[in-house]
């Protein structure tokens, strides 16, 4: 008579395929997944709750700290939920900024991505490709922002400045001498869009190295083709968004589908799959980048021809010019209430979602007037997909849960939020 071995284990938060704070409780027979129970709120820190203690705007830099690889993409749901219901246009110019930077921001999110996705499975190599990548895109953050992660650049009524003229350049030092860092500036002689129109140039040739790696790799092929399939009814069941719901081979992005700012301007594909296993998923997130790569460049093409303000002139929701609150009273009372008290915002509920890089994020703000939201409500991608893991890891063995998360990807933050 055949032994049972049945076995309930914990997997994680010490697996490095657990990416941040997640305890999945295995109900094993053998090494085959009879049930996964994820675990999650070891994280917790109230972004909600805190929103409706802190003013507006005060309120943008917890947005960053949502889904840590998608800063900016989290911030542009916030703010377009508070323009909504302030019913305040954005200059155009913003607009364009902003869908930029929402690009530059998915190819953050997915190169972090499919670098520690990579790791999870056992190539090293793509880490570091990736990590390299990531510097570039950092520096484009840093510039525009000041900040390289955590930017809160996107601001009620536009963005916090226009884009610099001039890219910090490296200085000597003992680590970089002279001849080091004039190849280090070599990129960095214009503006910022120079600088990011070269790295557009050279990214295609960055993914393509990437494909050559992973696309048609034996070892690869074996860890993700067939592993957590979904339907496409299923993915649609269960709330999926995002590449999850593409790789299912449901053509839906919010972008095209409910256009937000001026996506119904820039020419762009959604990549679809087919089987809805973890290798699609990859191959979708990997024609996602070059998508990105596009809509940046148109990005930039109209913001070189295109001048103008960057911030709505309404001055009950943006700060006065610094000369301007120097040298008239009616801009200086501005500024004082609107950095002591902030912006008033019409009673009301709105609700502003955007294609974040990991899927819908949205965010449901009800407002009474006060210079506070009375409740905010995040609905983040990651928290759906995450509950999806019981059903698609069922069957499969122990090593095809670090497949299974790892096309998930998952970020904490905002699942516990």
């Amino acid at each position: 008579m055949a032994e049972i071995r049945n076995y309930t284990m914990n997997f994680g938060p010490q697996h490095p395929a657990a990416h941040g704070v997640l305890r999945l409780v295995l109900e094993l027979d053998g090494e085959v997944i009879e049930r996964a129970d994820p675990h999650v709120g070891l994280l917790h820190r109230a972004t909600e709750k805190l929103a409706e203690h802190k003013t507006y705007v005060q309120s943008v830099p917890y947005m960053d700290r949502l889904d840590y690889v998608s800063m900016m993409a989290n911030e542009h749901a916030y703010v377009l939920a508070i323009e909504k219901l302030l019913g305040i246009e954005v200059p155009i110019r913003a607009q364009y900024i902003r869908v930029m930077f929402d690009e530059i921001t998915r190819l953050l999110n997915h190169l972090l991505w499919l670098g520690t996705h990579g790791l999870d499975i056992g190539a090293m190599t793509m880490f570091l490709y990736c990590f390299r990548e990531r510097e570039d895109l950092f520096d484009m953050y840093e510039a525009a922002s000041g900040a390289r992660m955590h930017a809160a650049y996107y601001r009620p009524g536009g963005v916090y400045r226009d884009l610099p003229e001039r890219m910090p350049q490296y200085t000597a030092s003992r680590i970089h001498n002279e001849a080091a860092v004039r190849e280090l500036n070599q990129n960095r002689q214009g503006s910022l869009l120079d600088f990011i129109e070269d790295f557009t140039r050279r990214f295609p040739k960055y993914v393509d190295d990437y494909e050559t790696l992973l696309t048609d790799n034996r070892i690869w092929k074996q860890r993700t083709v067939g592993i957590g399939v979904v339907s496409p009814e299923r993915a649609m069941a269960l709330g999926f968004t995002g590449a999850m719901l593409r790789g299912s081979g449901v053509e839906w992005d919010l972008r095209k589908k409910q256009p937000y700012e001026v996506y119904d301007r820039v020419d762009f594909d959604i990549p679809v799959g087919v089987n809805g296993d973890c290798y699609d998923r990859y191959l979708v997130r990997i024609e996602e980048m070059r998508q990105s790569n596009r809509i940046i460049r148109e990005c930039i093409d109209w913001l070189r021809k295109n001048t103008g303000p960057v911030m709505s002139s309404s001055h009950k929701v943006t700060p006065p010019s610094r000369v301007a609150m120097k040298t008239n009273m009616e801009e200086l009372i501005h500024h004082f209430k609107l950095f002591t008290e902030g912006m008033h915002v019409p009673a009301g509920e709105a609700y502003a979602a955007v294609e974040a890089p990991k899927g819908e994020f949205g965010i449901y703000i009800v407002s009474d007037g006060a210079n506070k939201p009375y409740r905010l409500k995040i609905r983040p991608p990651g928290f759906v997909h995450l509950s999806a893991l019981d059903e698609m890891a069922r069957g499969h063995m122990i090593a095809d849960v670090v497949a299974i998360i790892g096309s998930q990807d998952l970020v904490f933050g905002e699942v516990d939020r």
